[in-house]
């Protein structure tokens, strides 16, 4: 679900700004990833745990009254069970040693990643100037 979400965001945000940005954003999608990746890793380091993401089923009382019709146009109230996914965030203890070593992971990462989509944002500069203001 979360991914869904992420995938769906990134659609909204492709169809805006202009198409120098739009071109970076393509190219430096990996580069994204990981930034919010090392977000992640250095909020679960200043906080000491992190958060697990846990859905569980629950039944709940819903209205079931039936519409209206010609036959009963006042039909009785009814209430029924039905079963409710609920999300929710709950606190995780973490291995600080191995959250760092991640996040130092994830920086040496960035650092390739960063110097790899160099050559393809000049690109999109390039094909892609924007007026000077």
């Amino acid at each position: 679900m979360r991914y869904g979400l992420v995938l769906a965001s990134c659609l909204v945000l492709a169809a805006c700004g202009t198409p120098q940005q739009q071109c970076i954003r393509q190219v430096t999608t990996d580069l994204q990833v990981v930034d919010r990746l090392i977000t992640e890793v250095q909020g679960n380091l200043s906080r000491g745990y992190t958060y697990q993401t846990v859905t569980r089923t629950m039944p709940e009382f819903q209205d079931c009254t039936p519409d209206p019709s010609d036959k009963r146009p006042n039909p009785k109230s009814r209430l029924c069970l039905e079963d409710v996914t609920q999300t929710f965030q709950r606190p995780q203890a973490i291995d600080r040693d191995a959250e760092a070593a991640k996040l130092a992971s994830l920086q040496r990462k960035r650092t390739q990643l960063a110097t790899a989509a160099a050559p393809a944002i000049q690109a999109c500069v390039v094909q892609y100037p924007q007026a000077a203001n």
